[in-house]
């Protein structure tokens, strides 16, 4: 048995590499770096939020320029229907709210009487549970209607601070609009030095288009339907209900809920209880099955998002950017998904995590086990050559 000797000089030394941190520190550094960044964007949710919604919002109607632009428009009347177009929505909205909202406003006080009727049913119905007298008012007057009229009045009060936020998101929306007939060169220019980054944004837009396009014909689907059924019920403002309907499916798994409250707390107050269930089992019928059941399916195929994940996702961004994070929650986690995984290669067992399963590959059969090629190629070949053999 021989002994390795000392290294002569022309004898090759092996380089030992340099070890790299420890997993656990690797770990500890990357939750903190990402606890700094996710505190300063909650301390700059003002900022992110509008930002990003001004961002996705000309991604979404972009392909209206491509298309003016392949049917040989000019570059400057693309990006002004662009713009007109994107304002006409944004404008529509808004005035819709607030015209709403100034009915609620009126039409609340006049439900006084009913209110109060209501309020005292609650509390004899208390009292016959056994709760103290003093302790069934004071939980039934938590639920006084004057605070809610309060409530819109404030709300219809701050449309000056409303319209200032509005007429940021326009000037937003007017520069990113401009801006957009310049992207394809900006992403040509990314490609050639970092393809895998240029690659990455393109299927955000993709990503993001598609998961809009989707929401925006479910949630249409959902406001129509929502918006004719209230108004054969007789509840009032059916048209603000069926708009917040529409607005709430962009909010995954828990738009039904948020949705379904305000019109069915209405029709308690303008029809009773029987009213109110109505409406709940309409919005229970509708929503819950299109918006819970059918439509997260065509969400995951288009954003490459499980169920699990959007839900999660929901949370913490509405955590981070508060309600206008739980619109963006899907765009902005396509976004971080493209930033952080899809860039590297090394990350992909990310993506196979957060994915949903594809139905395709679902529905294909299984391999036989211990069949190391498919069964229909191997003998295919021979039987053909012999066949031709034959022939000649």
């Amino acid at each position: 048995m021989t002994t390795p000797g000392p290294a002569t000089v022309g004898d090759t030394v092996p380089v030992v590499p340099l070890s790299p941190l420890p997993r656990g520190l690797v770990i500890l550094l990357g939750a903190a770096a990402a606890v700094v960044v996710v505190g300063g964007m909650k301390a700059t949710a003002w900022l992110i939020g509008p930002v990003f919604l001004a961002l996705v919002i000309v991604i979404a109607v972009s392909p209206l320029q491509a298309w003016a632009r392949r049917h040989g428009w000019p570059g400057w009347l693309s990006t002004l229907t662009l713009v007109v177009a994107v304002y006409a929505v944004i404008l529509a909205l808004v005035l819709v709210v607030v015209i709403s909202v100034a009915q609620l406003a009126t039409l609340l006080p006049t439900y006084a009487d009913q209110a109060e009727a209501l309020l005292r049913g609650v509390t004899a119905q208390l009292q016959k549970l056994g709760v103290d007298p003093a302790h069934a008012r004071a939980t039934a007057g938590s639920a006084d209607l004057n605070r809610l009229a309060g409530i819109v009045g404030s709300l219809l009060s701050s449309v000056s601070g409303v319209l200032t936020s509005v007429v940021f998101l326009l000037a937003l929306l007017l520069f990113l609009s401009v801006e957009t007939s310049g992207m394809p060169a900006r992403l040509a220019a990314i490609a050639r030095d970092r393809a895998p980054v240029a690659a990455a944004l393109v299927d955000f837009a993709r990503g993001t288009r598609s998961y809009f396009v989707v929401s925006t014909v479910f949630g249409l689907i959902v406001a129509v339907l929502d918006t004719v059924a209230l108004a054969l019920l007789g509840v009032p403002l059916p048209v603000l209900w069926g708009l917040l309907a529409f607005i709430t499916n962009y909010i995954p798994n828990v738009g039904f809920v948020i949705g379904v409250i305000p019109p069915a707390l209405l029709a308690l107050l303008s029809g009773g209880w029987q009213l109110m269930v109505w409406v709940i089992v309409v919005y229970c019928v509708l929503n819950f099955v299109v918006q819970s059941l059918i439509q997260p399916r065509f969400v995951g195929d288009s954003v490459g998002l499980s169920t699990t994940m959007t839900f999660v996702a929901l949370v913490f961004w509405a955590w981070v950017l508060g309600g206008l994070g739980a619109l963006l929650a899907i765009p902005m986690t396509l976004l971080v998904k493209a930033v952080l995984v899809d860039t590297d290669p090394q990350a992909a067992w990310v993506d196979a995590l957060v994915r949903a399963p594809r139905r395709a590959q679902a529905t294909e059969p299984p391999t036989p086990a211990g069949d190391e090629e498919p069964a229909p190629v191997a003998p295919a070949a021979p039987p053909l050559a012999g066949a031709e053999a034959t022939e000649r």
